[in-house]
């Protein structure tokens, strides 16, 4: 143990782990429910162009509703408040201890902008502008359960000197040396004798560095304004002046301050206020000014603010919307320099890099005072603040602050056409960095200052939205949304947005603005980059794969079985990916038990499940937004971040090996070595010479291996990772692992830049079993990490157990860097040459593949399946993914956390090390067995099958099923109920029991079965994947009950919202193709979802729901998108969802309209807006935080929140997502519940849990946990006649349940009584239930954890499982659960379309159909606008039936989804600008967007409307003059489009319609566009390399009819918008229309717009395409 205890290099802080933070005490959290979103919400403020923002037009005066004045009785005299028992934000703890413990660090997202003064001069109206936009943000940002403490706000500017010169000078102390004075702006504690301590901590430190304190100010505050939570922890807030006697340099200066806190910070730490002291600013430069306020309440809190001598050149303004559930006043932002919108996906794997960091960082800068300033994180602050530290920290060794953003934040910058060929030097830079930081991935808008620059950047994948303008009296604003601030339109000279990746910075001594290249380029030459990383070159040969198997088939067989593989391992999995390239797909969710409860052996992977991206942060689309994504990946010592130097780079790598050009399968698959020998100068002089490997992906073969392992430069060390049972199992692995760890410890000390650890071996032995590989690699990877050593080298596994996607993504979270899967390409090599698949490949039954090809099929599918799980949790970059330990654990315990993953969330703890030994071992006996069989074991894991594991929906239980709800037989039913309750533990609930100390009561007591029903609901199944038989039978029988049926994603039949009045017989002419109906019967959907591929989605369906479910995640693969086959894409399926028959329709990743949580919050905004009768529900999946995310859902103003387990799920998905990703619902709905109770918020939402549900006693299990609601997906199917054949992804069900085949579909046997007789069963399996624990009702048991116990069962593998967390309690909602189901919907508050639908003109016009015309004010606070008209049109005459025309013009900046769910005869005019997502969802009309006159700027060189723009499109016509953001005309189905210009991904997985592009476009454009046309103009030739040609096929416009659409379409803008740029188009139209592409999908190709030869058709019969 020698090596453990060497003294650490640098002090690990000890941090506990915590799900849900305490940093407040939980009494606090307790508040009446006062209404459903914040005051500011329910206002209206109307803002006249000419006077202050704050004033209203008169004319909205009698509609404006003034907040109510905050009670003085609410002002608590602060000081006599006790302080919170866990206060807000720790200093880092810095003495050396064993581990860190992360929770889950604070998310939030946000609105955000700048405003600087060019000519750098000081002004109060700046701050002042800075403070209204602020207030016109506040719909973005989040409120607290008492509605009036917001999550945060603030403001950084530069220090007006001249407000605290004023101070100084009252109190005697005179004006302030500004050079050389800092001012430090502090949250002190509560108490004052506490605070005096504090102060006396600052001062004794200032002094011992050699600072004076001038002074103590106390800022002067308004506590009457604070929300009551917030005032419950607000801070003492003192503001100190010290002097810098000793440097002269500004940045010398801030460095001086920047050691004091951290000194500070460390000293406080081992006192009792170190959680209460906080800096808001410690600086020479600039001062923030924030809390947990909402946005127009920080003016009013601060009376500097108001002071008119407040003066600054700049200011960052930030609104905060916290998914933290308690959000605190030091996590409120603008940080010290970053004001943050956005999400850190991979913040635990920053967090342990930069903790590995910590010893090899230094600078000259900090004279050898490094060890001072050390931690550089801290897991209990939040995700932003964690990226300014490290932000800070590089700045304050001398980084520029867009050169730190550039490091931390790169673009995607891989095969980028622009930077690729214009700015060389800008690759350059971000290769020499990305092997010595890793990624800060995630969406990020980051606004930035550290006083001499202000700056704004966004993420690579361009996921938050940002505009920028300029003005002629020079100033430049950049903010989340337009029309923030009132502008004149004639002063704005340059309007923009910010791309993915894009930067615009702010010079304010040099009175410069550089956009985006200009700002990079200027960093990128201040080095000579490119030299530094091409003198070296050397080159390193790559390695073909084996041509024969290594070993004999009877070694290959006992390697197999030693390690767990199992015959559908083998035959499903690793040969699926050999022959076809690609993960296999399986149905029906996921329905055996958890590893942990299985009597089965299972690998320890199995243990683990992937977290995943909703709400907070989106998924990323790795289908067709892959440009973002890379597998790349660094092997050998990472070097110091901190000095720059030629020394620090010499590469090797073969020119011939990196990406020329992509291969047909879509990935580069030779393996690309990029070593860059990078030779470092130590702090010490001394040299330290290194290697770094690039390696295109972390899938090595055997070659590859051989080849690292012979490199000179990395000295590899090799450790094997068996451990010895000769002397008994216990305490075996756990000895092994520690000296496994001293081992690697020894090895790297020694010099070994790259550990391999293998558990390969010539001859295995009976007592020698190897270690999982997955414990090797996090045991090894954690130690690494607390001695400091991480940084040195680098962890490569050599296995035989890792061959599915989730086994290498478990291994590179966990800290591998690479993996040779040595088994894996074993079994494809057997597999080739085995005698079945030559005959197989011979008979023309199976394509032909050769030997290294089945291999190379395999590591292509490996490589898709690792994009898949990186892009579900957001992340883009694998180098981000390494060690960020993005999973959850079910049924490890403490200890093996502990030592191997730390940080790691683990709810229900689980086996011990021997435990897990003996586990392990229960395979390895099976090689060495004589009775083994001669071929691998099937476990069952996958398909059901007799002897095989337990599946929850097996033959059997369908059977029973049947029978009991076609003979309506009771006893029928009591025999499948039997068959449940005798079933072996299958999942968490079956652990427990429902006990009471009540007398049991009679059952006609017990509310009625039809009040019961009324709470459950059916899955969310679409039509299209399911039959329409069923999907119909399912809404008939839900609505017969007064339950709901959900529609899915696909759309719905308009035919099917009439009750029906012609049945005879059980027949009706309406639905022929049903039996079992009554008159009265509905076949409507009750729920109908709004998902990402918004299939079906159009006014009249949004308006015919009573309730409206988005889809966020799905219990069978959580944060992927779905996909229909083409076989299963009939002509009436095409029909509803806008599309073309026998097209595959792919739904991608929720995030197009729901990057975050305030764009969620703008889309339920959108549902209630267009349907405001319909509640709206958001479907989440379980996962360890979800109660975090559903508290910021329920602050969305969501009215039903739905908790999916991950067992759930009916449609088709990889095997990998369907076992690997999300959580027990039992664990998710807990969490859900006891979060929204704790945060006051229970009482506004419905909560909803589905997943595995079969019987009454899953209901009462559920009831106790808290929901209010029940969901049956699988059962309801099988109750309707399905089988359980699990082929629903093939079309071929053989009972036409999940099949779109007429002759299949003809033999479905359910009728709608068959399943309300099973619901009614359930129901009155549910009285029985009551009536025995003594209930009368489901509303008294609903919450009552104190009625759940623990079973006595013994469990095969373990007796450490602990489910208290289950049964504990935080108390119960203060509304009984009938009374939250009875609620009001909830309301966006007053709008301006009541105030147009209260016109009576525009009534007269939609009741008579009549036209009228009308002019508008209209401003950013003003969302979702014409959306509530379009409803109630939508709903009189349906989506086409409108013969009257309300022409109306709005003018000014339009807020988010502006024109949304248009209807035809509705044309909107626009004069002036729009944010995101403008004509969403439009099914007809017409939409003119088009800028005021005499603008100081070019229209079509400006971005005019947002991103996101046509989301789901479904008809009509637009016309935009200027340019659109990212994403537009995603999801197009029929609406025509003209615009001049747009950012990356435009028409993306569009399905009709036409596209018209009058100048540039951006990135990747037309990726997934299965249908409709695109004309792009490409006058400098560079549109060629931006379209993703994947599906389209780009030719020039030869077509006549093609060239009349486009043509007619232009003069249509022109008309419309008065564009220059289109007039001089058409005045030069021959000379232009060759400059024009056309992109062609292929289900296009023959129509008479593409095809030139079409002309065989009579001019007569040629008619527009599409139009609306």
């Amino acid at each position: 143990m020698a090596s453990l205890q060497l003294p650490l290099i640098s002090p690990i802080p000890q941090l506990v782990n915590a799900t849900t933070p305490d940093s407040v005490n939980k009494s606090l959290l307790f508040s009446d429910f006062v209404g459903l979103c914040c005051k500011s919400k329910r206002t209206r403020r109307r803002i006249g162009v000419t006077s202050s923002f704050s004033s209203s037009v008169s004319r909205f005066a009698s509609r404006k509703k003034s907040s109510c004045p905050v009670s003085a009785t609410l002002g608590v005299d602060r000081r006599h408040v006790s302080p919170p028992s866990s206060p807000p934000y720790p200093p880092p703890d810095l003495k050396p201890k064993r581990r860190i413990r992360f929770g889950f660090v604070e998310r939030g997202a946000c609105g955000v902008g700048f405003i600087a003064n060019l000519e750098n001069k000081p002004s109060h109206a700046i701050v002042k502008d800075a403070l209204s936009a602020l207030g016109c943000m506040e719909h973005r940002g989040g409120c607290g359960a008492d509605n009036d403490s917001g999550d945060g706000s603030g403001l950084m500017t530069s220090i007006p000197w001249e407000l605290f010169d004023n101070w100084a000078e009252s109190e005697g102390i005179g004006s302030f040396d500004k050079l050389h004075t800092g001012v430090g702006m502090i949250f002190f504690p509560r108490d004052d004798i506490l605070m005096k301590e504090a102060k006396e901590a600052i001062v004794n430190i200032f002094k011992q560095e050699g600072l004076e304190v001038l002074g103590w100010r106390s800022v002067p505050i308004n506590t009457s304004v604070v929300g009551f939570n917030a005032k419950e922890t607000m801070p003492n807030i003192e503001q100190v002046f010290v002097r810098v006697i000793k440097e002269e340099n500004v940045d010398d200066i801030e460095r001086e301050l920047y050691i004091c806190r951290k000194l500070i910070e460390r000293a406080a730490n081992s006192e009792s206020w170190g959680n209460e002291l906080y800096f808001c600013s410690l600086s020479n430069q600039t001062i923030v000014y924030k809390g947990m306020l909402r946005s127009e309440v920080l003016r009013l809190f601060y009376y500097d603010l108001q002071n008119d001598i407040y003066k600054s050149p700049f200011a960052i303004y930030h609104r905060r919307y916290s998914t933290n559930t308690s959000p605190r006043w030091p996590l409120a932002q603008p940080m010290r320099f970053l004001g943050h919108n956005g999400e850190i996906n991979t913040i635990q794997g920053n967090l342990n890099w930069m903790q590995s960091r910590e010893a090899s960082l230094k600078s000259s800068v900090w004279h050898g005072r490094e060890n001072e300033i050390r931690p550089y994180g801290n897991p209990k602050a939040s995700d932003s603040a964690n990226l300014d530290s490290a932000a800070e920290l590089l700045i304050r060794s001398g980084r520029s602050p867009e050169q730190a953003l550039m490091i931390l934040v790169p673009e995607a910058y891989k095969n980028h056409p622009t930077l690729t060929i214009k700015y060389p030097e800008v690759v350059d830079f971000y290769d020499y960095y990305k092997g010595q930081m890793e990624a800060w991935d995630g969406p990020a808008l980051l606004l930035f200052s550290d006083g001499k620059t202000v700056g704004a950047c966004l993420d690579r994948n361009g996921l938050r939205p940002a505009r920028y303008w300029r003005t002629i009296d020079n100033f430049v604003y950049v903010a989340s949304e337009v029309g923030v601030i009132p502008m004149d339109e004639s002063k704005v000279t340059m309007k923009g947005r910010l791309g993915p990746g894009m930067m615009i910075t702010v010079d304010l001594p040099g009175g410069q603005v550089y956009e985006n290249t200009e700002v990079k380029k200027r960093v990128a030459l201040s080095n000579p980059y490119g030299k530094w990383v091409s003198e070296n070159l050397r080159s390193l040969k790559s390695a073909n794969f084996f041509s024969a198997t290594v070993m004999d088939n009877e070694a290959i067989l006992r390697c197999q079985q030693a390690f767990g593989y199992s015959s559908e391992d083998v035959q499903m999995v690793i040969e699926n990916m050999a022959s076809q390239g690609k993960e296999p797909t399986f149905c029906m969710g996921d329905d055996i038990p958890l590893a942990i409860l299985s009597q089965k052996p299972h690998m320890l992977y199995d243990y683990f499940k992937q977290r995943f991206a909703q709400v907070t942060n989106p998924a990323i689309d790795p289908l067709r937004e892959g440009l973002v994504m890379s597998l790349e990946i660094n092997i050998g010592k990472r070097g110091n971040i901190l000095e720059d130097g030629p020394e620090n780079a010499s590469q090797v790598l073969n020119s011939s090996l990196l990406p020329q050009s992509e291969s047909d399968d879509g990935y580069n698959t030779s393996f690309t070595i990029n070593c860059i020998l990078m030779i470092y100068t130590e702090w010490t002089k001394n040299i330290v010479t290194f290697v770094q490997l690039i390696l295109s992906s972390p899938v090595l073969n055997e070659g590859e291996l051989e080849l690292l392992l012979k490199d000179p430069h990395l000295k590899p060390q090799v450790l094997p990772t068996f451990f010895d049972i000769r002397k008994g199992v216990e305490g075996s692995l756990e000895k092994t692992l520690i000296k496994l760890c001293e081992a690697a410890d020894e090895a790297v000390r020694n010099g070994s830049q790259l550990l391999v650890l293998s558990d390969r071996s010539d001859d295995l032995e009976p007592t020698r079993p190897a270690i999982p590989i997955l414990l090797a690699v996090g045991a090894v990877h954690q130690h690494l990490i607390q001695n400091g050593l991480r940084m040195s080298t680098s962890i490569v596994a050599d296995t035989a157990q890792c061959f599915s996607t989730h086994h290498f993504a478990c291994l590179i979270g966990y800290g591998a860097s690479a993996i040779c899967p040595y088994l894996a390409l074993e079994t494809c090599r057997q597999w080739r040459l085995s005698k079945r698949t030559v005959s197989l490949m011979m008979n023309g039954k199976m394509p032909t593949v050769t030997i290294e090809q089945a291999q190379k099929n395999f590591c292509k599918a490996v490589k898709s399946g690792l994009l898949k799980i990186l892009s579900k949790m957001g992340i883009s970059l694998l180098s981000s993914y390494c060690g960020a330990q993005i999973f959850e654990i079910y049924g490890l315990g403490k200890e093996v956390v502990d030592l191997a993953f730390c940080g790691s969330v683990s709810n229900i703890g689980g086996v011990t090390f021997d435990e897990l030994a003996r586990e392990t071992l229960s395979f390895w006996v099976k090689a060495f067995s004589e009775a083994t069989a001669k071929r691998l074991e099937n476990y069952g894991f996958i398909q059901f099958r007799p002897g095989g594991e337990y599946h929850g929906n097996n033959p059997e239980m369908s059977k029973l099923l049947h029978k009991a709800v076609r003979q309506k037989s009771e006893n029928a039913f009591s025999i499948y109920q039997q068959h449940l309750a005798n079933r072996p533990v299958n999942v968490l609930r079956d652990l427990l029991e429902l006990k009471s100390d009540r007398a049991p009561i009679p059952v006609g007591k017990v509310e009625p079965a039809i009040s019961i029903v009324q709470r459950f609901c059916t899955g969310g199944m679409s039509l299209g994947a399911i039959s329409r038989e069923t999907h119909e039978a399912i809404a008939i029988a839900m609505n017969r009950l007064g339950g709901k049926s959900n529609s899915g994603e696909g759309g719905e039949d308009p035919i099917r919202w009439a009750p029906l009045t012609d049945v005879v017989d059980g027949y009706s002419p309406t639905l022929p193709h049903l039996k079992g109906l009554q008159n009265g019967d509905t076949a409507t959907s009750a729920i109908k979802q709004v998902a990402s591929g918004r299939f079906g989605v159009t006014p009249t369906f949004l308006v015919n729901a009573s309730q409206l479910e988005i889809k966020i995640a799905q219990g069978a693969k959580p944060g992927e998108g779905g996909q229909l086959p083409g076989k299963k894409v009939s002509a009436y399926i095409a029909r509803l969802r806008n599309s073309k028959p026998g097209v595959p329709l792919i739904s991608p990743p929720p995030h197009h309209d729901i990057y975050s949580i305030e764009d969620l919050a703008q889309l339920i905004y959108d549902l209630h807006q267009v349907n405001p009768k319909a509640k709206v529900s958001v479907k989440l999946v379980a996962e360890a935080g979800i109660g975090t995310v559903a508290s910021g859902v329920a602050k969305g103003n969501a009215d039903v929140i739905q908790i999916s387990g991950h067992d759930g799920g009916t449609g088709a998905s990889p095997i990998s997502s369907i076992k690997h990703a999300g959580g027990p619902w039992e664990l998710g709905l807990t969490e859900t519940h006891q979060t929204l109770i704790a945060n006051g918020l229970r009482e506004r939402v419905i909560l909803r849990v589905d997943g595995g549900f079969k019987s009454g006693v899953d209901v009462m299990m559920a009831a106790a946990m808290g929901a209010d609601e029940y969901g049956f997906g699988s059962v309801a199917m099988i109750a309707t006649g399905c089988v359980m054949a699990r082929i629903c992804h093939t079309n071929n069900c053989p009972v036409g349940v999940a099949s779109q085949r007429e002759e299949l579909r003809a033999r479905f046997p359910g009728v709608p009584g068959d399943l309300v007789n099973f619901f009614l069963y359930v129901a009155e399996e549910v009285r029985g239930m009551l009536a025995q624990l003594g209930y009368q009702k489901l509303d008294d048991i609903i919450g009552h954890t104190d009625l759940l116990r623990q079973r006595d069962i013994s469990l095969v593998k373990t007796q450490h499982l602990d489910l208290s967390y289950i049964m504990s309690s935080v108390g119960l909602p203060k509304l009984s659960s009938t009374d939250i189901r009875n609620q009001d919907i909830h309301s966006n508050g007053p709008v301006l379309d009541d105030d147009v639908l209260a016109d009576p003109e525009i009534l007269d016009a939609i009741e008579n159909e009549k036209v009228i015309n009308k002019t508008i004010k209209i401003y950013n606070v003003d969302r979702a606008v014409c959306g509530r008209i379009a409803g109630v049109v939508a709903k009189k005459y349906g989506d086409t039936g409108f013969a009257g025309q309300l022409n109306i013009t709005f003018t000014g900046s339009a807020g988010q989804s502006f024109a949304c769910f248009l209807t035809p005869g509705m044309n909107i005019r626009l004069i002036g600008e729009a944010n995101d997502y403008v004509g969403k969802g439009m099914a007809g009309g017409e939409l003119v967007v088009t800028p005021v006159e005499n603008t100081g700027f070019v229209p079509e060189e400006a971005t005019i409307v947002g991103n996101t723009c046509l989301y789901g499109a479904t008809g009509g016509q637009v016309f935009i003059r200027g340019k659109a953001g990212e994403r537009f005309a995603v999801r197009n189905s029929l609406a025509e489009a003209v615009v001049e210009g747009t950012g990356d991904h435009c028409c993306e997985y569009m399905t009709g319609g036409c596209v018209v592009v009058l100048g540039k476009v951006g990135r990747n454009v037309a990726a997934g566009m299965t249908g409709g046309l695109a004309y792009i103009l490409d006058e400098d030739d560079s549109l060629m390399p931006k379209v993703n040609k994947e599906i389209v096929k780009v030719q020039r416009v030869t077509a006549p009819v093609g060239q009349m659409q486009l043509k007619s379409l232009v003069e249509a803008h022109v008309e419309k918008t008065g564009s220059s740029k289109g007039a001089s188009i058409l005045k030069e139209w021959d000379t232009y229309l060759p400059l024009f592409w056309q992109l062609v999908p292929p289900s296009e190709e023959d129509t008479p717009e593409a095809c030139a030869a079409y002309e065989a058709t009579s001019a007569g019969q040629v008619t527009s395409f599409q139009s609306a």
